[in-house]
């Protein structure tokens, strides 16, 4: 439903009025395209084979197209795609194992959240939701470890959650049912209705952040379950970075002086494109692959934004490997 499908006509260029062309990929659905590449090759892409599975454009190489026969093309937006990729490969079962088995142990007297549970149940895992708010903010893994930091709040409805004016102790979301938000502006008036709230929506986050008194009060709506997460864990994980960002010229050299790349891709995009000389080691299969690396060697790792390479770059440096993430991914290096 967040893709659709363009009709153009023989003889015009797809590409002509992408004007944010870094922000979307696109794909080949029917017909025939001739491709000119900056470097004057020139190439054709037919629908329905294997070169058809990846998008038309990379990394600006494609200086432009024209359609040989009456063509469709199918636009998906890169981040959007990129983020349900993440977390794709970090639910799956290769990586989840591990977390998973700890989910009946305790952690500071609390008990640890299964990962596999929240990341079925939860509504901010809709692609709408993915794409804004604190979790298109935060890497990727600070957000798994905020999940199994989690305890679960059975609430009713008319029950007050936090109230204006107390102390910010807690981070919620929404995992089922609706709620108010309201704010007492005069004291002889009523309280104003600022906000409705459902699945997938978070709140609290505001005192947490910045030390001050509640702004709001919120109030349930309905009966519901609510996620929440302590002030202490709130801030080491939404607040504090993990994982050290480097650019290309300080990865080039650290490679020059024996660092190794690593493409926390898939495979599929691995060999479709990737930089010279880096080893492939997805997402999904990185702790079973880590066993392969070299504990007194630096690793950079790359993704096409940073989000599965910082996921991967965390469960690396767990592990006792020293790593670096190159910032932005391979997107902000070679613009299209």
């Amino acid at each position: 439903s967040l893709c659709f499908i363009e009709k153009v006509n023989k003889d015009i260029d797809p590409l002509r009025m992408n004007v944010h062309v870094a922000a979307q990929a696109l794909y080949l659905v029917q017909g025939d395209l001739a491709l000119r590449y900056e470097d004057g090759s020139n190439a054709v892409l037919h629908a329905g084979t294997d070169a058809a599975n990846h998008p038309i454009h990379t990394h600006g190489k494609i200086k432009d197209t024209i359609a040989l026969t009456n063509i469709e093309i199918m636009r998906i937006d890169m981040d959007l795609l990129d983020i349900m990729i993440t977390w794709d490969e970090l639910s799956g079962k290769n990586l989840t194992q591990a977390t998973d088995a700890k989910a009946s142990k305790t952690n500071n007297g609390k008990m640890i959240r299964s990962t596999g549970d929240w990341m079925n149940n939860t509504g901010v895992f809709s692609a709408f939701k993915l794409q804004s708010g604190v979790f298109c903010r935060l890497p990727a893994i600070n957000v798994v470890e905020m999940f199994k930091r989690m305890t679960s709040v059975t609430v009713t409805a008319g029950q007050v959650i936090i109230r204006q004016g107390g102390e910010g102790d807690y981070y919620y979301l929404i995992q089922s049912g609706s709620a108010t938000v309201t704010r007492i502006i005069d004291v002889s008036q009523p309280a104003v209705i600022l906000a409705e709230l459902d699945e997938g929506n978070a709140f609290g986050e505001e005192a947490l952040v910045s030390d001050n008194k509640r702004n709001a009060t919120v109030t349930m709506k309905t009966d519901g379950e609510l996620l929440r997460l302590n002030k202490q864990d709130f801030v080491a994980l939404l607040k504090a970075p993990l994982i050290t960002q480097i650019s290309r010229a300080e990865a080039e050299a650290k490679v020059t002086a024996g660092a190794i790349w690593i493409d926390a891709r898939l495979p599929s995009e691995y060999q479709y494109d990737h930089i010279e000389g880096a080893i492939n080691l997805p997402l999904n299969e990185i702790r079973r692959l880590a066993k392969s690396l070299i504990t007194s060697k630096e690793y950079v790792l790359y993704c096409q934004t940073g989000r599965r390479s910082s996921a991967a770059a965390f469960i690396l440096a767990e592990l006792g490997l020293k790593v670096n993430i190159l910032e932005g991914g391979t997107r902000s290096v070679f613009k299209c």
